[in-house]
């Protein structure tokens, strides 16, 4: 008997029939047609991980584009006068925090739908 939880954070008895290993191994993480995978953590996790994830994200692109901009003088410097890898890393880091953001919306509840699933109505 497995138990999950509903929109008002109650645990409630699932009546799906429990089956081999194989259910195991889907129940934490589930794919669709594009290949996406999602991992499914309890609703304490999943506000965490987003929490601190979006927070890291937004951090590393203000801060990728502040070294960007010390880089390039405000955008005013000449090609030649460019710091080539104070400029890289402040590229490396607005791409870290992309690469952080996307992996984040991986991570769902166990009540959550999945993306273009059902709708209703």
């Amino acid at each position: 008997m497995t138990y999950a939880t509903n929109s008002a954070g109650r645990a409630t008895e699932s009546t799906a029939p429990e089956s081999s290993a194989e259910s195991d191994h889907l129940e934490g993480a589930g794919t669709d047609d594009a290949g996406r995978r999602d991992v499914v953590v309890p609703l304490r996790v999943y506000k965490a991980v987003t929490v601190f994830s979006t927070l890291f994200a937004v951090l590393a692109i203000v801060i990728g584009f502040v070294v960007l901009d010390a880089a390039t003088n405000r955008g005013m410097a000449p090609v030649s006068a460019i710091d080539p890898l104070l400029s890289l890393l402040g590229l490396g880091a607005i791409l870290f925090g992309a690469v952080v953001y996307a992996f984040s919306t991986r991570f769902r509840t166990a009540g959550m739908a999945d993306e273009g699933g059902e709708t209703d109505g």
